[in-house]
């Protein structure tokens, strides 16, 4: 695309919105040449023989946030789990297509797929910390990975960056679990950011919180961004039109008439502005005006 994204603005979570289609409003232009993080070319996933999701393309730049929108059952997930190969971890999983990875082919045989996940973070739809204190939450990873650092400033970097340093500074050998969920969302994020990823995945990261807890996720992301390239999968377009720089839109398809069998296929992907304000695609157009999904 010659068109640089621009970054749009919405109230926050749980205010009041006046119209059934999200209105974003012109913010931040980022770089239309930044160089390609992900590269997606005719990707099929499927379970067991049955496509989860069909002919997906796309280019994924790097310090930009992409959201994935769509309704439920459209395949968001399944193609996220994709970048990070979390989908080998399910024997029935088969991808096709392709996906490179910064030029190299993220599924080629001689890849480490454990090095990808390090390389590609990924924060759940639930806040997942490890049973374990705060400062051992934040240290596991780097440990496990073999990385020789100071450890207590690496601690210290990573909750700053998750903006929860001045939270949890006096609690670091407190529970992890001793938290607010919202807290416990950023603790993810900040073990996450602890290996040094490239880039962050996150599924549904605000799904689970309160409107002023699902604020300071998404004003972090706008923080990270600068440094890293986000994927995000929301059900929530209000936050997919205030954070993200583009916006690619799924639908699912029924397989055929005598099956109830449904597939995701992406139906359109741009800047985020012209997914909300001037859709190419009927069905995208119904979608952000709410008259489906």
């Amino acid at each position: 695309m010659s068109e640089s994204p621009t970054r749009v603005e919405l109230g926050r979570a749980g205010e009041h919105e006046t119209s059934a289609r999200p209105q974003p409003e012109p913010n931040k232009p980022t770089n239309a040449d930044a160089p390609a993080v992900f590269e997606v070319s005719d990707l099929m996933v499927s379970y067991g023989g049955q496509p989860a999701i069909r002919d997906v393309s796309m280019t994924i730049r790097r310090n930009e946030i992409t959201a994935m929108i769509g309704p439920s059952g459209c395949g968001k997930t399944t193609f996220l789990r994709c970048f990070n190969r979390m989908n080998d971890l399910i024997p029935s999983a088969r991808v096709e297509g392709s996906i490179s990875y910064h030029g190299e082919d993220l599924y080629a045989k001689a890849v480490d797929a454990v090095e990808v996940r390090r390389r590609i973070g990924m924060v759940f739809q639930k806040p997942n910390p490890f049973p374990k204190s705060v400062y051992d939450n934040i240290v596991f990873g780097p440990k496990v990975n073999g990385l020789k650092v100071d450890f207590d400033e690496l601690v210290e970097r990573s909750l700053r960056r998750a903006a929860l340093w001045d939270e949890v500074k006096n609690k670091l050998n407190d529970s992890a679990y001793s938290l607010s969920g919202g807290q416990q969302q950023r603790l993810c994020i900040a073990r996450a950011i602890a290996v040094d990823p490239d880039v962050i995945l996150m599924d549904e990261p605000c799904s689970a919180l309160d409107p002023i807890a699902t604020g300071r996720i998404e004003d972090l992301m706008r923080e990270l961004e600068n440094d890293y390239t986000i994927v995000i999968v929301t059900h929530n377009m209000q936050q997919a039109a205030r954070v993200s720089d583009r916006t690619a839109f799924f639908t699912a398809e029924v397989e055929d008439e005598a099956s109830d069998f449904r597939f995701g296929r992406l139906v359109e992907y741009d800047l985020t502005e012209n997914i909300f304000k001037n859709p190419g695609d009927s069905r995208t157009e119904d979608y952000v005006t709410g008259r489906f999904g």
